[in-house]
């Protein structure tokens, strides 16, 4: 690639700048801030250094480059527009505008050039640690000795506000602990937040702190393109062994006469007048909007076609290399389809109806034989994986020294874990699980609600999910998590009943790839039924159906139930044979009402008006299922400290307590 001059770079960072602050103009809406302080940083790496293509926007090995601080998404369309992807000139001008491509925050697009969904500070950082996991897992992989067919940079540029986020300690800690490499962490320290200067919340020594992390730390003048060249070119090599954090020094509002330095220019249009002033600052026409003049497009077409050239002679590479009998080449097929294997269903456990099981230990049998089907299956928890049951047996962890392994050791690192997962589903070599007990999931809610957003198949292996955790009281037992679950969009949670559920719940999980799947686990064993006398697990698939009814036809009274209250509601159903009762079991609300009505009917039909929900959580939303006339056992508190089996009588999930409740509802029918 043509290595330009820094006379160039700075003509070229000024354009991106000046097409930066009429998008927010004209929106009379945005952030100019991190647009005017990063241009020169961003320009010259983007120019001598990143390698992408905007005609091959899915070429595998082309280095990735996350804006974290989502806010300055301006100024990475500028770029995007001007490296010729589908973004155009048009686009730039509908920047926030309802319907347009070029939202407030990055949605990720691949067509676009946008690799992940960013704006809530630290999760982009996140990413891309994800991102150089994933790359550092896929070259001890497929690469050979004579063959690299994995080797790119990771790129983040991130901010203060990014780094005071919790999330990036325990994302760099990781990556550090790892000392995962081709990961580069561009901070724009500029000083300046918001309320004004960081120091007032923000005083940390970021480098001894990056430092004590095990990454390499430099520093450079943000606003000198010959020496970030120069920093740059030394990032890469240091990256090589490492992750890198190379502090950017600049100023907020770079060029804006009233407002450079000053947290004003951080969220707030500049104003027509502080335009043309800053326009004129930085050698702009100063009464031409969305100015792009002929050479600086060449530069960026330049720059293209010189990728363009990189990214063929790769994929000639590639070619070859999948022509290869090798096993690596038969590896890096498999994990490019990810398709679930024929005969997958045939060869999960088969679990004996006389053998309670926790649902959490019946994930991990199932997890076995999908790590054994499915190379391309890694997974880790928040430091409770032999809790969890996730650990696969057969396989060591990843470490610093070894990249080759499937369990990835998170730490107690719920948030940080959730989003280097979804980076690691951005980078598309791995299907990763991740997993911690339910009450945690709290912490992982940003993350989750990102890879919903992104339309991502995360997958969250959560156990410990009533109050059956028991003696560790009311901090663990979870009540309201169930309902945070099920009222984001996108997310379908599945809560099985018994192990032969937990079986169709994985296979929903692996057949969804277009957004998170949450699998609710528990703690304590549960009974097997024998699906010779009720209806097979199958019927998980469809989020509800009907387990058992004591009679035939229209039924007197439904009684619905998920996870470990189904068994409750089955003998208490066997209990009144005499009565007409259906027994159903509901492992997912929104796997449920993607059936045909007719279906939702068979199972809940509208003449019967007396029923009864039970599920160990808040009744929030339960009302759809059972109308105005029906009633929820449920748990309407926080739990309490105690064994398992008083506590089930103590919050009212008994048979006798559930008998009552039937009777009452029967006495008059």
């Amino acid at each position: 690639m043509k290595a330009y001059s820094p006379d160039d770079l700075r003509t070229a960072a000024n354009i991106v700048r000046g097409l930066s602050i009429d998008m927010i103009q004209k929106a009379k809406s945005g952030h100019p801030g991190l647009p005017l302080g990063m241009a020169d940083v961003v320009t010259t790496l983007w120019l001598n250094h990143l390698r992408v293509c905007a005609e091959l926007p899915e070429w595998k090995n082309r280095d990735r480059f996350v804006l974290s601080g989502g806010h300055g998404s301006a100024m990475l369309y500028s770029l995007l527009h001007l490296s010729g992807y589908s973004i155009s000139m048009e686009d730039l001008k509908q920047f926030r505008q309802l319907g347009s491509c070029t939202p407030g925050h990055p949605e990720c697009n691949h067509a676009m050039g946008v690799e992940v969904t960013t704006g809530p500070l630290g999760q982009g950082f996140a990413n891309a640690v994800g991102m150089a996991l994933s790359q550092a897992m896929a070259k001890a992989r497929f690469n050979t000795p004579e063959c690299a067919i994995v080797d790119h940079d990771v790129w983040v540029a991130c901010g203060d506000g990014d780094l005071m986020e919790g999330i990036s300690h325990e994302a760099a800690s990781f990556a550090g602990s790892l000392q995962l490499p081709h990961l580069i962490a561009l901070y724009d320290s500029n000083h300046i937040s918001i309320e004004g200067e960081t120091d007032q919340t923000f005083t940390d020594d970021t480098a001894l702190r990056f430092k004590s992390y095990g990454w390499t730390v430099l520093t450079v003048d943000g606003h000198d393109p010959a020496a970030i060249n120069r920093k740059l070119r030394a990032a890469k090599r240091a990256a090589q062994e490492k992750p890198v954090l190379l502090i950017c020094k600049t100023v907020i509002g770079f060029g804006s006469p009233n407002r450079s330095g000053k947290a004003k220019s951080h969220g707030e249009p500049l104003g027509e007048d502080e335009v043309r002033l800053t326009k004129q600052a930085l050698g702009l026409p100063a009464d031409v909007d969305f100015y792009s003049p002929p050479e600086v497009q060449r530069m960026f077409r330049l720059h293209s076609a010189a990728v363009r050239r990189i990214a063929r002679a790769w994929q000639k590479k590639e070619k070859a290399f999948l022509a290869e009998d090798s096993e690596q080449s038969k590896l890096y097929k498999a994990f490019s389809k990810k398709e679930i294997p024929s005969g997958l269903v045939q060869k999960l456990p088969v679990f004996e109806s006389d053998k309670p099981l926790a649902t959490r230990a019946a994930s991990g049998k199932v997890l076995q034989v999908l790590a054994a089907e499915m190379p391309w299956l890694i997974g880790g928890s928040a430091d409770l994986g032999p809790s969890n049951k996730t650990w696969l047996d057969a396989y060591p962890a990843v470490s610093a020294t070894d990249f080759s392994g499937r369990n990835i050791h998170y730490g107690v690192r719920e948030l940080g874990m959730a989003a280097i997962q979804n980076g690691i589903l951005a980078h598309g070599f791995f299907l990763p699980f991740t997993a911690t007990f339910f009450v945690f999931s709290d912490y992982m809610i940003p993350a989750t609600r990102i890879a919903a957003l992104a339309r991502q198949q995360a997958i969250y292996v959560f156990s410990h999910d009533s109050y059956a955790v028991g003696e560790d009281g009311a901090t663990h037992q979870p009540v309201e998590q169930i309902c945070d679950m099920r009222s984001m969009p996108n997310v379908v949670t599945i809560r099985p009943a018994d192990a032969s559920e937990v079986s169709e719940a994985w296979l929903a999980a692996l057949r969804r790839t277009d957004g998170p799947t949450a699998l609710l686990l528990s703690r304590q064993n549960l009974p097997v039924f024998d699906r010779h006398s009720v209806a097979s697990a199958a019927g998980t698939a469809n989020g509800a159906y009907t387990l058992y009814q004591t009679g035939t036809g229209t039924p007197e009274l439904i009684l619905m139930a998920s996870g470990s209250e189904v068994s409750l509601a089955l003998e208490a159903a066997r209990a009144r044979p005499q009565r007409n009762i259906r027994v159903v079991s509901f492992p997912s609300w929104e796997l449920f009402e993607k059936m045909p009505a007719s279906y939702r009917e068979s199972v809940l039909p509208v003449s019967c008006t007396n029923r009864i929900s039970i599920e160990a959580a808040r009744s929030f939303g339960w009302l759809r299922y059972v109308g105005v006339s029906g009633e929820s056992i449920s748990m309407e508190s926080f739990g309490v400290s105690g064994p398992a089996g008083v506590l089930a009588k103590h919050f009212g999930f008994s048979v006798e307590h559930v008998l009552a409740r039937i009777d009452a509802r029967l006495a008059n029918t």
